[in-house]
């Protein structure tokens, strides 16, 4: 499996999962509100955090419908987008503030314009959303800078995946596939954590899960299978307004899912040999398990039968496997049932 670097992380195959904090337009076109997100965020624990760069006019009309009727300032969804813009300035600002908190700073572009935009202030990798797998020119825009490609896969099937990864192979890009469902909020009987396993056997590349539940379980599953890089959209409160909040973990979410991917890195990276283990805890052993004893009192010189026998706590005795070493033997000295039976007790 190819690795490759987003920034100064390495994402691949044994390395630990890479987390994106995807805000979409949960800033709702407030700049202040997007500033507040990235600080949040970092004290979360991601990785990344992502926005969406818009630009109405290249890539949208007055003839695109609401996915959603939700806005009740938008006359339509142009009008929507139109608000939803940043200058490049902005841009800038935002960018510079992430990096400030340790975070990588991602967005995805919807149009060729927004593709230079994002350039010009310095883009680590491309977040191709799956309605853009379909326009493979936009792949061509991003390769002037040759930073790897996050494709999206959320309405494709695997002949339009191969398609899109066979240009993104002649381009010679770096690149890993993500498994979403585009559907807000996908329910969970649709989330298709199956799909991990299979897009690294076709693709041998790292495989990424952009998640649009709004729940943090298929979340913890992908780490679980040791997803390379997940993505979650985030919200600073499930009551904000705003077409991706349903679809949205809370911020308090957000860093479960950090500390999560921390556990399950450190468990993966340390692999358990049992015999070590046994070892390590032979102290424990004895504790915990037991030695032959006798039932009751007996006097020295008694045959021992298997009927006289028990087993009772500590294991530094008489192990109850050998038991039959000592059956048909006769006591050297008297025994209580309160005490081990003991080698020099048997004549």
């Amino acid at each position: 499996m190819n690795k490759f670097l987003i920034g100064d992380r390495s994402i691949g195959s044994g390395e630990k999962a890479f987390i994106i904090a995807e805000v979409a337009q949960n800033h709702d076109g407030s700049l202040g509100t997007a500033h507040a997100y990235i600080d949040v965020v970092a004290e979360a624990g991601a990785d990344a955090i992502k926005f969406q760069t818009h630009i109405a006019a290249e890539e949208s009309t007055y003839d695109e419908p609401f996915r959603v009727k939700f806005s009740q300032q938008d006359a339509s969804r142009y009008d929507y987008w139109k608000r939803m813009e940043f200058t490049r300035k902005q841009w800038q600002g935002l960018a510079d503030h992430a990096g400030d908190v340790g975070l990588v700073f991602l967005s995805s572009p919807f149009s060729k314009k927004a593709v230079s935009l994002l350039s010009s202030i310095g883009m680590p990798a491309w977040k191709v959303g799956s309605g853009e797998i379909f326009n493979q020119d936009i792949f061509h825009e991003m390769a002037g800078n040759r930073a790897p490609i996050l494709l999206s896969t959320g309405m494709s099937s695997y002949k339009e995946i191969s398609t899109a990864v066979d240009v993104i192979n002649k381009l010679g890009l770096a690149f890993a596939v993500f498994q979403c469902t585009s559907m807000y909020p996908v329910p969970l009987t649709k989330v298709g954590i199956n799909v991990f396993q299979e897009l690294k056997d076709r693709y041998a590349c790292p495989v990424g899960f952009s998640d649009h539940s709004g729940s943090i379980y298929p979340g913890l599953a992908a780490l679980g299978q040791s997803i390379d890089l997940l993505e979650v959209h985030v919200t600073l409160d499930k009551r904000a307004f705003g077409p991706d909040v349903a679809v949205s973990l809370t911020i308090e979410q957000l860093q479960q899912l950090s500390e999560a991917r921390d556990v399950f890195s450190c468990m993966a990276e340390n692999p358990v040999d049992k015999d070590v283990i046994a070892a390590d805890l032979s102290e424990m052993r004895t504790m915990f398990s037991k030695s032959l004893c006798v039932k009751e009192e007996l006097k020295k010189g008694t045959m021992l039968n298997e009927d006289l026998l028990t087993v009772k706590k500590p294991g530094n005795g008489i192990k109850p496997s050998e038991m039959q070493k000592i059956v048909g033997c006769t006591l050297a000295r008297d025994v209580t049932p309160d005490r081990l039976l003991r080698w020099e007790d048997i004549a």
